[in-house]
């Protein structure tokens, strides 16, 4: 039987602007089963997890369960589990841990500030492996876990220490889907040889465009800008480049791009369909998921604009 994967590689569909938004995660280890809902549909205590979907509600804050790759049996949780909280946008862009056996502990922290950028002392600073995140839970896609789980085992098994199974990342079709973390760039359709090269990017500073789905710093316009400029100018450091202004509404923006160098870059992005028809999710009636198509990138030098041709088109 065909799944939303397999129609989604066979189809080709581009993947550059597909990314989850979010500026912050905040990250809470749970191991066990996860239902579709997972923070409350767990063995994390459901009002707890209630309480922290509320809290994180419009404040930029993505919350997500991670547990470690493996056999998975119906336990609970650890009397000590990880907490990670991440702020992906250039500039600002960090990763601290911490160790609580408390998970309500995390409802005193300032959501508004986290989304902000602003970790208020919590945590310490990561200094470890980057956080390779990939996505295994099976009751929101099966392909998420017949794609993402044997991924996760197999970073798990050749030592990075980073791995970890994460709840939810959004775009099923993608399987497996991948966030890496501290400056949280998403992947989708990727590989064990693929996350090596990711993630010894991300060890030196640098991404990798290759399979990338965007940053979720910016939102999905954004996203396509951004890889846009990346794959038009070479540029793979990885805090180099901001979106800095969005004019337009669906379905077509015009993207402002900065340099930490100075240069700037307009790009155009229109929003179209998918076709021919394909499953968004598995089980789900054929649909054409929206995509980003990157019209033209226009550096800007001196108040004129010189356009060169588009590169890449994206959904």
């Amino acid at each position: 039987m065909s799944t939303c994967a397999t129609a989604s590689r066979d189809l080709d569909e581009p993947l550059a602007g597909t990314a989850a938004t979010a500026r912050t995660w905040l990250l809470l280890e749970q191991p066990g089963p996860w239902g579709a809902r997972a923070l409350t549909a767990s063995h994390l205590d459901p009002e707890v997890g209630r309480a922290l979907e509320a809290a994180a509600e419009g404040t930029g804050v993505r919350i997500a369960l991670i547990r470690r790759p493996g056999r998975h049996a119906d336990c609970h949780a650890p009397a000590h589990r990880r907490v990670y909280v991440a702020h992906t946008a250039p500039g600002n862009t960090w990763l601290r841990g911490h160790v609580t056996d408390r998970p309500e502990e995390l409802l005193d922290l300032d959501f508004t500030a986290l989304g902000a950028g602003d970790h208020g002392g919590f945590g310490a600073p990561h200094t470890g492996a980057p956080l390779a995140l990939v996505c295994t839970n099976g009751k929101r896609d099966r392909c998420c876990a017949l794609l993402g789980r044997p991924l996760a085992a197999e970073l798990a098994r050749s030592g990075e220490e980073g791995a970890w199974e994460v709840t939810h990342l959004g775009g099923h079709r993608f399987s497996p889907t991948l966030l890496v973390l501290p400056y949280g760039y998403a992947y989708g359709r990727s590989g064990q040889a693929a996350v090596k090269e990711i993630l010894e990017g991300v060890r030196t500073g640098r991404v990798v465009t290759e399979g990338c789905r965007g940053s979720s710093a910016w939102d999905r316009p954004g996203q396509a800008a951004e890889l846009a400029v990346r794959t038009s100018t070479g540029e793979d450091a990885a805090g180099a480049l901001s979106v800095v202004h969005t004019d337009g509404t669906a379905p077509r923006w015009d993207v402002t791009v900065a340099h930490t160098d100075g240069r700037h870059w307009r790009v155009t992005v229109a929003q179209g369909a998918s076709l021919p028809p394909r499953p968004e999710s598995c089980g789900a009636a054929l649909a054409a998921p929206a995509r980003m198509d990157v019209v033209a990138v226009r550096p800007i030098a001196y108040g004129a604009i010189q356009e060169i041709p588009a590169t890449v088109t994206s959904e």
